[in-house]
C-alpha cells in the first residue's frame, strides 16, 4: 500500500442468526441502488457461489469473495477489498451466517476470527443488523444492545428490521432499539411470501440456472425500495473512514502469444470465483466460454476448465450431448491440461448415479458417482500436494472448501494405477466422502494424462501458484501442438 488514502463507500450486511434476511435486503439494495444509476460492487462473505450468483446479477456486476480463510493475512483481506472496490460508488458486503459466529479456530477454541465481525473491523466498513422481530417487540432492543457491545470496536451503524407484523409492532421496535441503543432504524420489512428466494440441499438456486428466477431480485428491490431508508442508508455507507490508497499494479505480463482456455460455464456447471479467472488473463490467458449441454464439441484451446456446479440436476441433457463428452475425453488422452473441481470431477466420471437414474459421463476417470442424501464433504478444506500433478509444485500448501452430496462409488487398487491422488488431506473429506481425522486421512486431487480433478474448490487468493500453474500448462500444451 501507498502512504495515500483512499475514500470508499462502504456496508456490511449482517444478522444475529441465518435466515435473518440479510440476502433479501442485500439483493434489494443491489439492485435499487443499481437502479439509481450508482456502480455497486458486491461482495459475499464466505466460500460460497450461490449467493455471488444472485448478488452479482442485482448489481450488475460480478460479485467478489471475502473470506478470511483464503488469505493469509489481515492485509491481503483488505487489499482485494480495495483492488475490488476501484471505480465502485459503493461496495455492500452480505455477511453469512450470525455477525459474530465463525468456522475457523485458534488452537481448538472458537474466537471469530474468521466471524463477519471480525472481516467488518478489518475493511473499517458500518455494519446494518437484520432483525428478525417475529414473535418479539422490546426484547429486540436488548439483542441489539448485546450485539452492539459484545466485541469492541465493532463498527455497528443502524438495524434493519424484517418481518414486522404490522405499524404498531413497528413502532415498538423502533422506540425500542433507538432508545436503548442510539442506532438508527433505516427500514423495517413486512412479511411477504414474495420475498421467497428458490432453494435446494446447498442453499439457493444458482442465479445462471434458470433466467427465470429474475422475479425474485425485482421483488427484492421492490421491498427495498419501499420499506427501507435509501438516503439514510447512503448517508451510512460514505461515513466509512479513509483507507490506504492500492500500489500502482504494473501492466500485467503479456504472453507472446496468448493462450487460450476454456470454461465450461453454463447451467450445470456455475462455480468460479471472479478472482480466479482474472488471476488467469492477469497470467496471460485469454478465456472462452464453452457449455457442455448444448455445444457439440471442443473449440481450438489449449487447456480447460470444468467448475462445480449441479451437474446432476441436468443428467439427460450431459448425457444427451454425446459428442461433447467424447470431444472431451480424446482430448483428455492427448494430453489437454484440464483442471475441474467438484462438479467438472463428477461429469469426468464413468457415471453419476442418482437413486434409480445412472447417467453416462465423459469416462476418462476410473469411477462412478455416487448421490447421497447428506453432505459428503462440506466445510473449510486444506491440501497438501503430495505427488507429482500438472500445477502444482509437490509440497505445496492448498486452502478452499468443499460442500459436496456425491462421493465416489469405489476407487479400487487397479483405479489409482490409472488415476492417482496428488493431495492429502489436513482438512476436509475429499474423496473419501467424509472428513478425514485422527483415525483416517483424507485425499484428494486425481490426477491422469494431464487432468487434475479435485471436490477442493480453490482461491486464488489461498492458492496463487494455480493460475500460472495452468497458463504454463497450456503454453506447453499450444508448443506440443504447434510442433506437430
Amino acid at each position: 500500500m501507498s502512504g495515500k488514502t483512499t475514500q470508499l463507500a462502504r456496508l456490511v450486511i449482517a444478522a444475529p442468526q441465518g435466515r435473518s434476511g440479510k440476502t433479501t435486503v442485500s439483493l434489494g439494495l443491489c439492485a435499487a441502488l443499481h437502479g439509481r444509476g450508482l456502480t455497486v460492487q458486491p461482495f459475499k462473505k464466505g466460500p460460497d457461489y450461490i449467493d455471488p450468483s444472485w448478488l452479482g446479477a442485482a448489481a450488475g456486476r460480478p460479485c467478489r469473495s471475502l473470506e478470511p480463510y483464503f488469505y493469509p493475512t489481515s492485509s491481503g483481506l483488505l487489499s482485494a477489498f480495495i483492488h475490488g472496490s476501484t471505480r465502485a460508488d459503493l461496495s455492500l458486503i452480505e455477511g453469512n451466517h450470525g455477525l459474530f459466529d465463525s468456522s475457523l479456530a485458534a488452537d481448538g477454541q472458537e474466537d471469530g476470527q474468521g466471524s463477519t465481525a471480525a472481516v467488518a473491523r478489518i475493511l473499517g466498513a458500518p455494519i446494518l443488523l437484520v432483525v428478525n422481530t417475529t414473535r418479539m417487540s422490546r426484547s429486540a432492543a436488548a439483542m441489539v444492545a448485546g450485539y452492539q457491545h459484545f466485541e469492541p470496536d465493532t463498527p455497528l451503524a443502524g438495524v434493519i428490521l424484517n418481518h414486522v407484523a404490522q405499524s404498531r409492532h413497528e413502532e415498538k421496535l423502533r422506540t425500542a432499539i433507538e432508545g436503548y441503543t442510539g442506532l438508527p432504524v433505516v427500514g423495517a420489512i413486512p412479511r411477504q411470501a414474495a420475498l421467497q428466494i428458490p432453494d435446494r440441499h446447498l442453499g439457493l438456486v444458482p442465479h445462471g440456472e434458470d433466467p427465470d428466477l429474475h422475479p425474485a431480485i425485482q421483488a427484492c428491490r421492490l421491498a427495498v425500495e419501499r420499506y427501507l431508508d435509501l438516503d439514510a442508508i447512503l448517508a451510512l455507507a460514505h461515513r466509512a473512514s479513509p483507507l490506504p490508497a492500492p500500489d500502482e499494479s504494473p501492466e500485467p505480463t503479456r504472453l507472446e502469444t496468448q493462450v487460450r482456455i476454456g470454461v465450461v460455464r453454463d447451467q450445470a456447471f456455475t462455480f468460479y470465483y471472479s478472482e480466479n479467472l482474472e488471476a488467469l488473463q492477469e497470467a496471460g490467458a485469454e478465456l472462452v466460454e464453452i457449455d457442455a449441454l448444448k455445444d457439440p464439441g471442443l473449440p481450438p484451446i489449449d487447456a480447460l476448465i470444468i467448475g462445480g456446479g449441479f451437474p446432476e440436476i441436468f443428467l439427460d441433457q450431459l448425457e444427451g450431448n454425446r459428442s461433447f463428452r467424447q470431444d472431451v475425453r480424446q482430448a483428455i488422452e492427448r494430453g489437454l491440461p484440464v483442471y475441474a473441481e467438484c462438479g467438472g470431477l463428477m461429469y469426468l466420471s464413468q457415471a453419476i448415479v442418482w437413486g434409480e437414474r445412472r447417467a453416462e459421463m465423459v469416462g476418462v476417470l476410473p469411477y462412478e458417482i455416487e448421490m447421497d442424501s447428506r453432505p459428503q464433504g462440506h466445510g473449510y478444506a486444506e491440501a497438501e500436494v503430495i505427488a507429482t500433478n500438472p500445477f502444482f509444485p509437490v509440497g505445496s500448501r492448498l486452502r478452499g472448501h468443499e460442500f459436496h452430496h456425491s462421493r465416489i462409488h469405489q476407487l479400487s487398487d487397479q483405479d489409482r494405477s490409472k488415476a492417482y491422488p496428488a493431495y492429502r488431506l489436513l482438512r476436509g473429506a475429499g474423496l473419501n466422502g467424509r472428513r478425514s481425522n485422527g483415525e483416517r486421512q483424507g485425499e484428494d486431487g486425481l490426477v491422469i494424462h494431464n487432468l487434475l480433478a479435485s471436490y477442493l474448490h480453490l482461491h486464488a487468493g489461498g492458492s496463487p501458484d494455480w493460475a500460472p500453474g495452468l497458463v504454463r500448462q497450456a503454453q506447453a500444451f499450444a508448443r506440443t501442438r504447434e510442433a506437430a
